[in-house]
């Protein structure tokens, strides 16, 4: 059975989510990718072991991490079963609805049917009575933004769910359904949205100005650009490398000529202050104070291990912010 190293809230910092009374690790780890079916299930426990060895209390999720759908919550569950059950309250942890998940009208976007019967099925494959924070996956054009938000009301309500968090919304859509949540009474606290280096989204659509403005956290998905911003490609495309293997999420066209002749460069940069690309890019993100904390993913305990080094040192000079935007900014 699994014992949590003694020190590990030593290794750690804490940072409070906006306004809120809850505090998130600056490095919080994502079930996105390798907890799948197609996963090694030892190395699954390995790398949740690890994290929060060091730390990393919070295991973000969604619905549809695979493949196949669900899986990602599934195998989390037999984890938390069987080894870190003992832990659940030092835990924190969150899963999403809003993308497909099963067939027919009912399983996709942002309906109250549909968000409600997916938190319940989320809880099912986990084994938990509740999840820390759920959050609606992403901006549904067509179901009334009231309906969404009154939904993730009542899943607190109904004690299957302690915070709600917004996913890929923007500013503007923050706002209204933060005055929404509000009235209602709901405590949102977080919004979740990518965030790189090489991807500026949410300072060019508002959501990171809003967050700051409405005093809600921030956590930021895919800060290494997919493994574009690790030394991963510095020498071209691995043959085993994501690019070659499964160009769901990252194609080989996006790693154009002049694109890395940037990660060169920013390499270089990194080197310059100690740090490793992918340190660098994890500190970037975190520099300012606005983001709260950095979802990162892991394919092995060793990357864990790396990631964390990016707290040690996320100070940066006017001139290397500077520099970074010039190699990053189209």
């Amino acid at each position: 059975m699994y014992q949590a190293a003694n020190d590990r809230y030593e290794k750690m910092a804490y940072v409070r989510c906006g306004k809120s009374g809850l505090k998130l690790p600056a490095i919080s780890l994502g079930l996105w990718h390798n907890f799948g079916d197609t996963g090694v299930y030892e190395n699954m426990k390995e790398i949740l072991f690890t994290a929060f060895d060091n730390g990393i209390v919070h295991f973000d999720l969604a619905n549809n991490y695979g493949p196949a759908y669900g899986s990602a919550e599934k195998n989390f569950g037999k984890i938390l079963k069987e080894e870190l059950g003992m832990y659940r309250d030092e835990l924190l942890i969150s899963t999403k609805a809003g993308f497909d998940m099963w067939e027919g009208p009912y399983g996709n976007w942002g309906s109250r049917k549909y968000l409600l019967s997916s938190l319940d099925q989320s809880l099912k494959r986990m084994g938990l009575d509740y999840v820390d924070i759920f959050y609606h996956h992403r901006m549904d054009p067509e179901t009334p933004l009231e309906e969404t938000m009154g939904a993730l009301a009542s899943a607190v309500q109904s004690g299957k769910a302690l915070y709600v968090g917004l996913s890929n919304y923007d500013g503007p859509t923050l706002e209204k359904a933060e005055a929404i949540l509000r009235d209602l009474k709901c405590p949102f606290v977080i919004n979740q949205n990518r965030y790189s280096i090489f991807d500026r989204t949410i300072e060019k659509n508002g959501l990171k100005d809003t967050a700051k403005k409405l005093e809600k956290g921030i956590i930021a998905f895919s800060p290494l650009a997919q493994g574009l911003l690790t030394d991963r490609y510095l020498k071209g495309i691995p043959e085993d490398s994501r690019i070659m293997t499964d160009g769901r999420f990252l194609k080989k066209s996006a790693l154009t000529e002049e694109k890395l002749v940037k990660i060169r460069e920013l390499n270089g940069l990194a080197a310059g202050r100690g740090q490793t690309l992918a340190e660098m890019a994890l500190s970037w993100i975190l520099k300012d104070g606005i983001v709260t904390s950095v979802l990162v993913g892991a394919s092995k305990p060793e990357q864990v291990l790396d990631n964390i080094k990016a707290i040690q040192n996320t100070e940066f000079t006017e001139e290397e912010l500077r520099k970074i935007d010039e190699l990053s900014l189209d």
